[in-house]
């Protein structure tokens, strides 16, 4: 499989660049980031990326409305939360859940998990 394309979700610049550095460490392609509801909404709907990594709560708003989207595209999704499991929708329980502050090897995990669920790609 070529690099999964990611699509980062987080208002913290910082949580965000240590996000996009474990992922690339990790063979992902980051290939955008955002750190508002309105622009994560945006993205979620028109980039061309195969999975996501979300934080819930974005400058005080909840983002709540970019699962379903993220559903209905069929792109994967984890979240990456300071509330933990608790700060999950149940509709959405079944996405992993990162817990901040993460490690390499969580990012890692949730990464193993959400190539799992990519569609099939067509034979070349």
């Amino acid at each position: 499989m070529n690099a999964p394309r990611v699509l980062i979700v987080e208002d913290e610049a910082v949580i965000a660049m240590a996000l996009e550095m474990f992922l690339e460490e990790l063979g992902a392609q980051v290939v955008a980031i955002s750190g508002n509801v309105q622009d994560a909404l945006q993205k979620a709907t028109s980039a061309d990326f195969d999975l996501a990594f979300l934080d819930i709560n974005l400058n005080g708003q909840k983002a709540h409305v970019l699962p379903g989207v993220l559903e209905r595209r069929h792109k994967p999704f984890a979240f990456v939360t300071g509330y933990g499991e608790q700060g999950v929708l149940e509709a959405h329980a079944d996405a992993p859940v990162v817990a901040k502050p993460f490690s390499r090897g969580d990012i890692s995990a949730a990464l193993e998990k959400l190539k799992s669920r990519l569609p099939a790609s067509p034979p070349a």
